[in-house]
């Protein structure tokens, strides 16, 4: 199963840099999909496939795979427009709503998605579900000093939230702004991503969820049909 999950991200990857063209000012994701877009970009212009590429980062991870491969870098506050974006997510709904943040690095991603012109998910057809959250918990980014304060709005709007810990140190995960992340679960999911998003991102301490709606364009989705690999474009419905 993980070598055809490999085989439909690469697929996913390889559709999604045919999208990039020419003196584009380009939003790049973050996550293993993304990582091999990224890889593909590298490629097209160091054989000069494609030319005068800008790319803009949603994490650490992205900025250093980036620059390794020669792409020129610039940050948000240094261009006047992103032409696309491309990244991965960790649920879609058929409503291209979006769960993210399984990387910790939501908060930089919503920036890219939202000033991109056009957003462009790609993914395995694992992440596709009916509704969000009932396989994949939301990431809420936290101040370090308010999580507790910030955990125990969660748990009233209905939400079981706890602190994301470190897998390879102790304590907690801490995210690229130093803050923390309290991934939440909300029984039966989520039926209004729209709602929740704004009322989450209401509360005192919170600087943002990963919950991404109203901002995707197009889902490109990986897949393996009678054992080939093969990328589905996703209408919105």
């Amino acid at each position: 199963m993980a070598d055809l999950q490999d085989r439909m991200k690469q697929a996913v990857a390889a559709a999604a840099v045919e999208q990039i063209h020419d003196g584009m000012v380009v939003g790049l994701g973050s996550g293993s999909t993304a990582a091999l877009m990224i890889q593909g970009l590298g490629a097209k212009l160091q054989s000069g496939e494609l030319k005068d590429i800008t790319g803009v980062t949603t994490s650490f991870q992205g900025e250093v795979l980036a620059a390794e491969l020669g792409i020129p870098l610039k940050s948000l506050n240094a261009i006047e427009r992103i032409d696309l974006a491309i990244d991965g997510a960790d649920e879609v709904d058929p409503s291209f709503q979006l769960i993210k943040g399984g990387g910790a690095c939501h908060v930089q991603e919503k920036l890219v998605a939202r000033r991109a012109a056009r957003f462009v998910v790609v993914v395995d057809s694992t992440k596709l579900v009916e509704t969000l959250n009932l396989g994949f918990l939301l990431p809420v980014e936290v101040l370090p000093g308010a999580w507790r304060q910030v955990q125990a709005e969660l748990i009233a709007l209905g939400g079981d939230a706890q602190l994301r810990m470190a897998v390879r140190k102790a304590g907690p995960v801490v995210t690229d702004q130093g803050n923390l992340v309290l991934d939440v679960k909300f029984a039966g999911g989520i039926s209004d991503p729209v709602a929740l998003e704004q009322e989450i991102n209401n509360l005192p301490g919170v600087l943002e969820n990963g919950l991404f709606v109203n901002l995707t364009d197009q889902v490109l989705v990986g897949e393996i049909v009678d054992g080939v690999p093969g990328v589905r474009n996703l209408v919105k419905r």
